[in-house]
């Protein structure tokens, strides 16, 4: 049995209210739990610490502070078996009402509302046709892959002539801030390529035409946002002696640089093999092209509106999603936004159009697996497992235990659902040339160096389809 009870009212613009009843038993039990807690530090005349039993502890804060207690601690798990209970897809954070302290033997009750994933009634897709280009990379691609190989395999050789920009110089070099080196500072021995933005801007630039031999002076200020926060806007003067100036030589294109550099016999066979590997990646990426164009047909065919405070709900969660990976690799919220140059709300509003079409993606391709009737069976939960279960030094049917007995089985289910919908989606579109494409308004993978159909955006005229499609239209 549940530990909570529920009850969907639906309300305008996709969202929801539920009334939540938590059980008293269960109510009963998380103030055992926290009494328990509270205990750990409490001193009783008659009782060890620590050892203060929860009825005691009851007594001596309050039923009233303990459940206050309680709740803090277990909010957060009644609101997600409240959610799981009303079988929503829920769109941003909710806002919760918790009703009056329940007295003994009475169940809590609380009011969330939320947004939700919008209802979507598919278009026709008796005639899936989404343009699809070829992947063959042209000779610019080519000409550019063999300009990066010759750079790899360029050379540095002295010269006797002032530093131009994009020369190396090797220098040593003290630096002071009001006449005192400080830590840091200082560097004996250092080849700084000119014009590469590596150093603090302006150092760069005044060692241009310095030649071996020379002393320089060179005045700076450090960024506001510079790395060591004691430098930050501080101005500082290097005195920079300059020992070598070198030129990079890269080797001339032809057959002997070709063996040199990828063992061909000749350039013509280089080209061919540069070529042959572009391909290769290049049918990766339209792959994924074709496969985002098919699922923003079906979108931009669907009937369904997304209001926009459930866009700017979803363009929020991406964000929250964002930051929390950001976390894992040191960086605060604070820095990233620091760092961007731009406020929590910026960075929302820029993100609601890319919102708007997760939406649109999502509620269509939810309409097609019911249209569709996919239900995945076992035996597609393990296969979709097998890959996460090898990793993770398991086997797919201990992952599928553990993540059953987590509460994630529902969204297992659904996400192999969402790529068994896909798959089929895909066997049944038919592409057609880009050309094709362009001449029936119909969305395509993009040629490179062409505009793309940004977000799924038909080659019919923006205004024509922003009548049908009012999201999707812009990546954010």
């Amino acid at each position: 049995m549940s530990a909570v009870t529920t009850t969907v009212t639906e309300l305008p613009e996709s969202r929801v209210k539920i009334a939540v009843e938590v059980a008293p038993k269960t109510v009963e039990q998380a103030m055992l739990d926290t009494a328990k807690v509270l205990g750990r530090d409490l001193r009783v005349p008659g009782f060890r610490k620590g050892k203060v039993p929860p009825p005691v502890v009851i007594r001596r804060y309050g039923r009233e502070a303990v459940l206050d207690e309680a709740l803090r601690r277990t909010l957060g798990q009644w609101l997600a078996d409240a959610i799981d209970d009303a079988d929503v897809a829920t769109v941003g954070e909710p806002s919760v009402d918790i009703g009056d302290t329940p007295a003994p033997g009475a169940p809590v009750t609380f009011e969330l509302e939320v947004g939700v994933r919008p209802v979507a009634k598919l278009g026709d897709l008796s005639t899936l046709e989404v343009g699809r280009r070829e992947a063959k990379p042209d000779d610019e691609r080519i000409d550019k892959e063999l300009e990066q190989l010759r750079e790899r395999h360029g050379k540095l050789e002295k010269v006797d002539r002032a530093a131009a920009e994009g020369d190396s110089v090797l220098v040593s070099f003290v630096g002071r801030v009001d006449g005192e080196e400080f830590e840091g500072g200082a560097g004996r021995d250092q080849l700084i390529e000119l014009g590469s933005g590596r150093l603090v801007p302006g150092f760069e630039d005044q060692l241009v035409g310095a030649s071996a031999g020379d002393e320089r002076e060179v005045r700076i200020t450090f960024p506001d946002d510079y790395g060591a926060e004691q430098l930050q806007g501080v101005e500082a003067v290097f005195a920079v002696e300059v020992h070598e100036v070198q030129e990079r030589t890269v080797p001339e294109l032809d057959d002997a640089f070709a063996e040199e550099a990828a063992g061909a016999d000749t350039l013509a066979e280089l080209r061919e093999d540069i070529a042959q590997k572009l391909a290769e990646q290049d049918e990766v990426a339209v792959e994924r092209e074709f496969r985002e164009a098919v699922l923003d047909t079906i979108a931009l065919a669907a009937d369904v509106e997304i209001p926009e405070s459930l866009a700017t709900a979803r363009a929020a969660e991406l964000l929250e999603q964002t930051l929390h990976q950001l976390s894992h690799q040191g960086i605060s919220r604070e820095l990233y936004f620091q760092m961007t140059g731009r406020s929590e709300d910026d960075v929302v509003a820029e993100a609601v159009p890319e919102a708007e079409r997760s939406l649109r993606r999502e509620a269509a391709l939810h309409a097609f697996i019911a249209a569709e009737e996919i239900e995945p069976a076992e035996g597609d939960l393990l296969s979709a497992l097998a890959q996460p279960a090898m990793q993770q030094g398991t086997t797919p049917e201990k992952l599928l235990k553990r993540l059953t007995k987590q509460g994630h089985l529902d969204e297992l289910r659904d996400d192999v659902a969402q790529q068994q919908a896909i798959e089929r989606l895909l066997e049944r579109a038919t592409a057609v040339s880009v050309e094709d494409a362009r001449g029936k308004g119909l969305l395509w993978t993009p040629v490179p160096g062409e505009p793309a159909p940004a977000g799924g955006r038909p080659w019919a005229a923006e205004d024509d389809a922003s009548d049908d499609a009012s999201t999707g239209d812009d990546d954010a």
